[in-house]
């Protein structure tokens, strides 16, 4: 069995600041493992949450609301399946957006922002 390396350590270590301050702000916070490896006889085998299910889940714990966050280094860019998934969030008015820092992060959480940083936010009608 072979594991496919992740590639991007500074997106790795966005999310993990992004993780304790948050944790810092009383919110319970889970990052979603996902993996790819090849099994003996050459066959691809992916775990973990569906292609587009952000990086970070998480729960306020004052208030006891839910909240996605994808984390991005400051240039990377948002897949296909992310903007599928951003706008079934969308659809049910779901605390999420794209987070490039901890301030990013913190501005999703804290200010209950739905849909931050994704490009097609403001330009649609979510009913």
């Amino acid at each position: 069995m072979r594991r496919v390396r992740r590639k991007n350590n500074l997106e790795h270590q966005i999310q993990s600041d992004i993780t304790a301050v948050l944790r810092l702000h009383r919110c319970e916070v889970h990052r979603m493992n996902v993996g790819l490896f090849y099994t003996k006889d050459g066959r691809r085998v992916r775990t973990g949450v569906e292609p587009g299910f952000p990086d970070l889940f998480g729960v306020k714990l004052d208030n006891q609301k839910a909240f996605m966050i994808e984390v991005k280094t400051p240039t990377g860019k948002i897949q296909p399946s992310q903007i599928n998934f951003h706008h079934m969030l969308m659809h049910n008015n779901v605390i999420h957006g794209i987070a490039r820092s901890m301030d990013d992060a913190l501005k999703i959480v804290d200010e209950e922002l739905v849909g931050y940083g994704y490009p097609d936010t403001k330009d649609t009608l979510w009913l």
